[in-house]
């Protein structure tokens, strides 16, 4: 059952499900990105760890703008504002709680998680119209996101806290965004199919 109040004109539909597509698809590329480059660089938090620390959050703003740009006014569209808000501002916080190691940096970085896994979680449920597909994968993707955000605080807080758990957390988010765009691409040209039928 979708819980948008109507369902998007087809056109705008295909529009969306296009814009959707290549931005998961992106987002999804620059998450396993990242997390091979910073699997190599995050040993110490030198400037090159602490720039791949706080690109990470500031790529999910940029693509929190993107897509608020491409969505209709709404409580869909405000949520998304939001994200990339709390994203720029997750960015530095990072960038800040670097000067302080390992603890502060998986503190700044797990309240974020909680925060825009919530969020993204809200956007999927938004999202579930038959249009758009079922968004399984953004709405497991947000809810592990906010699940993980938590254990992160409760390492952050133990001793020996480490940032190995940060390359795993932006792999699984690329590959959630990247079976989200294949299922976009699949539910498109499935209806390409029934209306040429």
């Amino acid at each position: 059952m979708s819980t948008r109040t109507s369902a998007p004109a087809p056109a705008a539909a295909t529009d969306e499900r296009s814009s959707l597509l290549r931005l998961y698809l992106s987002r999804g590329v620059l998450a396993l990105a990242w997390a091979l480059a910073f699997a190599g660089a995050h040993e110490d938090i030198d400037p090159v760890a602490l720039t791949l620390l706080v690109a990470y959050p500031l790529i999910d703003a940029v693509s929190s703008l993107i897509d608020h740009r491409a969505t209709p006014n709404g409580s869909e569209r405000r949520v998304l504002a939001f994200n990339g808000a709390l994203s720029t501002l997750a960015a530095l916080a990072i960038g800040i709680a670097g000067a302080g190691g390992v603890s502060p940096v998986l503190h700044a970085f797990g309240a974020w998680a909680i925060v825009s896994g919530a969020a993204q979680v809200f956007v999927g449920l938004r999202r579930r119209g038959p249009e758009l597909g079922k968004q399984w994968p953004t709405l497991i993707s947000g809810t592990l996101s906010f699940l993980v955000g938590i254990t992160y605080n409760i390492q952050a807080a133990g001793e020996n806290p480490s940032l190995d758990v940060l390359s795993v957390y932006a792999t699984g988010g690329g590959v959630w965004f990247i079976l989200q765009a294949l299922l976009l691409a699949w539910k498109s040209r499935r209806l390409r199919g029934a209306r040429t039928m």
